[in-house]
């Protein structure tokens, strides 16, 4: 199986990126509720941003669509489904922790889960991990990553106790550590199943292949049916919480009964434009994780499991970064930021290990 994986690495590194700026633009949203902004932009993350490139890069998508036998597709919706319970919680996520501490913690369970199941189910954990050099490597690079995830979630936790309340409501508006801690806990459970819908779409690669879609684009339909699953877990929680709240009018600028300082002013009507493209932008940002992450895999050939080690760790790479930009570690002692500098340190390192080790494979 070819490949380039140290292009495939900057590929991973390139949806860490995407994935770890996604809620930035969510930032900017005023007088919208959660339910508004997060499903408004979950309509471009899981269904006009995956068919649409779908659409543009594979060799005739309803085609190769069509021959995925059922029981392959209602795998990858099923795992989209449970994975729609890890995205939906991980927003939260972020509204208690913030992006640095709330990515560590979500991120390194995903990590585990995501790349040990998939060989371990297909029976080949031993053969490609224990035997080897490469597979050494690889195993190495992963410990490496969960070495890196708990540096930085043990500065973050260091950071967040010597902080007063007040603090925490300024570098994070709604922090809530155990509250933050048990949805991160959930979300990083469930957001692994991703990993499990993208190994039982495997063979849908072989049919976009087939019908003569590029090595870099044959992911693509799988990424349609398993956000397809994620949608559908979204909308309905969504609409139940549109419901309970009354924040429908929201979409069509009417009063918000959000408790945020907007509210507090007095502001009685939304930025409609301004909304609808912050969580446009928010939404394809989250969908182009997933979109480089096929991209990467396509390079990283018989050791594909191993891009979600990689895509977790460019993640908080790029989430502990943007936490820096925010100024959430602004309060913390220099000995903990020197702390968390040594986690990002240790996953690059780990990214760096990942590729070699699949280097020597190819």
């Amino acid at each position: 199986m070819g490949g380039n994986p140290l292009l495939g690495v900057v590929f991973h590194w390139m949806g860490g990126f995407a994935s770890a700026s996604f809620y930035v633009p969510y930032r900017g949203i005023r007088r919208w509720n959660w339910e508004i902004f997060w499903l408004t932009g979950g309509l471009f993350s899981w269904l006009f941003a995956p068919w649409l490139f779908a659409w543009l890069q594979t060799s005739d998508l309803t085609g190769v669509l069509a021959q995925v036998p059922r029981p392959i597709v209602g795998w990858c919706v099923f795992f989209g489904m449970l994975w729609g319970f890890g995205g939906l919680t991980y927003g939260l996520t972020m509204r208690y922790l913030g992006l640095s501490l709330g990515m560590a913690v979500v991120l390194g369970l995903c990590t585990v889960f995501g790349t040990l199941i998939p060989p371990i189910f297909q029976g080949d954990f031993g053969e490609k991990l224990l035997v080897g050099t490469s597979g050494h490597m690889i195993l190495l690079g992963l410990l490496v990553t969960l070495a890196g995830i708990a540096v930085v979630a043990m500065a973050g936790a260091r950071k967040d106790s010597a902080l007063s309340e007040a603090q925490k409501t300024a570098a994070v508006a709604e922090f809530d550590f155990r509250k933050g801690i048990l949805v991160a806990i959930f979300s990083g459970i469930m957001s692994a199943c991703f990993a499990f819908g993208l190994a039982a779409g495997e063979p849908i690669k072989a049919l976009s292949a087939a019908a003569g879609t590029g090595p870099l684009w044959t992911g693509l339909p799988t990424l349609c049916l398993v956000m397809a699953g994620g949608l559908v877990t979204n909308a309905i929680w969504c609409a139940i919480l549109i419901w309970r709240n009354g924040s429908a009018a929201q979409w069509l600028g009417g009063s918000a009964a959000r408790l945020d300082a907007d509210a507090r002013r007095g502001e009685g009507h939304a930025p409609l434009l301004r909304n609808y493209l912050l969580a446009a932008l928010g939404g394809t940002a989250w969908y182009f994780q997933f979109f480089f992450y096929t991209m990467g895999e396509s390079q990283m050939g018989r050791f594909g499991f191993s891009s979600w080690t990689l895509h977790m760790a460019s993640i908080i790479i790029f989430g502990t970064l943007w936490g820096f930009a925010f100024r959430e570690w602004k309060d913390a002692a220099p000995r903990v930021r020197a702390m968390v500098w040594s986690g990002v340190g240790l996953l690059v390192i780990a990214t760096i290990i990942i590729g070699y080790g699949n280097m020597l494979a190819a």
